[in-house]
């Protein structure tokens, strides 16, 4: 009898940014979690995916698959109750529909600086990482490794911090979007968004890690609706565009990579191994972000937020009862026809 080794399931998450549509990516590893068949190696996340790669990370810490269930809700529900009441008021929150007083802020915050407008730097967000976060637990004994994004403001250049290197700043520099947050400075550097140069970085998960299967939890739609036409909506799809053009031209550049290796006829090195075996898999919502405004992603009410919470949570059960059985096998996403 031919011995089979059993295959790989553990697997490495790609986690991008997209403000509170995040909490699509936090139904989805609820899922994960709750099912209880998938191992985790790394995490690679920006912005709104760092936020839940490292509150996962610390949960797991703090006590294992239902630690980190629990510390996701908690992190969510806090970001759904940290705007102030008055400014919640009166819109349409269950479809994500911004509240007049959160409109007028966002139309200042497009005419005055945030150290003009917001000089004491006020960030509801910092208080509740602060509050939740055991950093120094997280960086001592957590067994994921993460992989933070940030961009450098004066290079342009990705800063992607560790494990080991974990930190409120850290995780602030990852979602710091330079029109609403004053500027994260680490170590004299200053950091902007990690959206600018990498949403989210897939390298690390190939070169720093030995899960065989690499999962891309995605809230920017593959494929975008009508042309933009109003100055709102080419400023917004101008966004969308700087966001995900990093992340699309590093994806191409792996299935380039990944076919060029497969017709070698050489000794392949250690990378090209790598990327052959290297299994790609994909959760994503086109249907339903795509048909989402792009302000939705500044919108915390609890209803909106638990709404995407539950499509993500049944957009990851769909795709472990499809493909789960080819974790460690082969992908259930073609690489080359979705990116190339």
């Amino acid at each position: 009898m031919i011995f089979r080794p059993p295959a790989d399931r553990r697997v490495s998450l790609a986690l991008q940014g997209g403000g509170a549509h995040g909490a699509f990516t936090w139904g989805v590893l609820d899922a994960l979690l709750e099912d209880g068949r998938v191992e985790f190696d790394g995490i690679s996340g920006t912005s709104a995916g760092a936020m839940n790669a490292v509150v996962f990370a610390d949960g797991m810490v703090r006590g294992g698959r239902e630690g980190a269930r629990e510390a996701l809700a908690k992190f969510w529900d806090a970001v759904g109750n940290a705007v102030p009441f008055d400014l919640s008021m009166g819109g349409d929150a269950e479809n994500g529909g911004l509240a007049p007083g959160i409109r007028m802020m966002l139309y200042w915050a497009r005419q005055f600086s945030p150290q003009q407008l917001n000089p004491f730097d006020i960030n509801p967000l910092r208080d509740i990482i602060s509050a939740q976060i055991d950093f120094e637990r997280l960086r001592e004994k957590s067994a994921l490794k993460l992989f933070i994004a940030a961009t450098n403001a004066n290079t342009g250049r990705l800063r992607l911090f560790t494990t080991r290197e974990m930190s409120v700043q850290a995780l602030l520099a990852s979602g710091c979007l330079p029109s609403i947050h004053h500027t994260i400075e680490i170590d004299g550097e200053p950091y902007w968004d990690g959206a600018y140069s990498a949403n989210p970085a897939v390298f690390p998960l190939l070169y720093d890690c030995a899960a065989s299967n690499i999962m891309l939890v995605l809230l920017s739609p593959m494929l975008h609706g009508a042309t933009p036409r109003t100055a709102e909506e080419i400023r917004a799809r101008s966004l969308d565009l700087a966001f995900s053009t990093n992340f699309l031209r590093e994806m191409r550049s792996i299935a380039h990579a990944r076919e060029y290796a497969s017709r070698s006829v050489l000794p392949l090195g250690r990378l090209e191994r790598r990327l052959k075996r290297v299994h790609f898999h994909l959760v994503e919502a086109d249907e339903l972000l795509s048909q989402l405004a792009a302000e939705t992603r500044l919108t915390t009410s609890l209803a909106f937020l638990h709404m995407l919470r539950d499509q993500g949570r049944d957009h990851a059960a769909a795709w472990l009862s499809r493909h789960y059985t080819k974790l460690g096998k082969r992908s259930s996403l073609n690489v080359r026809d979705a990116f190339y």
